[in-house]
C-alpha cells in the first residue's frame, strides 16, 4: 500500500465555498501553498462536465507541490482527470468496483462507526475517513457525531490495520491537537474558508498540528 504523509487534508467543497463566495481554484491555491498531502474535490450538486474541468484544472496546480489529488464519489471522472485516488462514501460506488474501473487509483473511505470502520479496513484502502468528530455544519444531513472516545478507537483498530486514519468532521484549529495525536490526517472545509483573507495561513497552521510527529504510541 502506497504510503501517505500525515498532516492537512482540505477538501474543496465547491457547494460550500459558493455560499461563501469563494473561488474554487483561488481557495486550492491557497491551501496548497501549506502544501499537504492530500487535497480533495468535492462537488455535490455540479455536473459531471463541470466537475472533470475542476479536477483538470486541479491537477497541475497539486502535481507542483506534490500533493495527492482525490475526486469525491467519481473513480470514472478522476481517471479522466489524471487525479491521483477517489474518496467514496458508504453510499457510494463499492470499492471493489471502484478498483475494477480503475485499479491505480487510490481509495479512501468514509465510516462513521466502529463496525463500519471494521468493515473498511477488510477492504484495505489507502484510507480511511472517521466522523463527523464534531457537530459540523458542512453537510444537509450529517451522520451522528462519533466524539473524541470512538476516534481514539478508530486510530488504535486503523494503525492495527496500517490503514492511515482521516479524521473529519467540525474540526477546527482549536480541536485539531485534540484530533491530531489520533489520525494521521486532518479534513477541513469550513475552518479554513470562514476566514477569506486568512484561508493560507490557517492551512499552515493545519498542516503544522497534524505533521508534527509520530502518533502517541507508535514508534518512530
Amino acid at each position: 500500500m502506497r504510503s501517505l504523509s500525515r498532516g492537512l487534508y482540505p477538501i474543496v467543497d465547491i457547494d460550500a465555498l459558493a455560499a461563501r463566495r469563494l473561488s474554487a481554484l483561488s481557495f486550492a491555491e491557497s491551501v496548497l501553498a501549506a502544501r499537504p498531502p492530500l487535497l480533495q474535490l468535492r462537488n455535490k450538486t455540479g455536473s459531471a462536465r463541470d466537475t472533470l474541468e475542476l479536477l483538470r484544472a486541479l491537477v497541475p496546480l497539486c502535481r507542483r507541490v506534490g500533493t495527492l489529488l482525490f475526486a469525491n464519489d467519481r473513480p470514472d471522472l478522476a481517471l479522466l482527470a489524471g487525479a491521483d485516488g477517489v474518496h467514496l462514501g458508504q453510499s457510494d460506488l463499492p470499492i471493489d468496483a471502484a478498483r475494477r474501473v480503475a485499479p491505480a487509483l487510490l481509495v479512501g473511505l468514509s465510516t462513521h462507526s466502529l463496525p463500519e470502520l471494521e468493515a473498511a479496513l477488510r477492504e484495505r484502502p489507502s484510507y480511511v475517513a472517521f466522523g463527523p468528530v464534531f457537530d459540523t455544519a458542512s453537510k444537509r444531513n450529517p451522520e451522528r457525531v462519533v466524539g473524541l472516545d470512538a476516534l481514539s478507537q478508530a486510530g488504535e483498530r486503523a494503525r492495527a490495520a496500517s490503514v492511515p486514519l482521516v479524521a473529519i468532521g467540525g474540526i477546527d484549529l482549536e480541536r485539531a491537537a485534540l484530533v491530531a495525536p489520533h489520525a494521521e490526517l486532518g479534513a477541513v472545509i469550513a475552518a479554513l474558508a470562514d476566514d477569506p483573507n486568512a484561508i493560507a495561513e490557517r492551512a499552515a497552521r493545519f498542516q503544522a498540528v497534524f505533521s508534527a510527529g509520530p502518533l502517541s504510541g507508535r514508534a518512530s
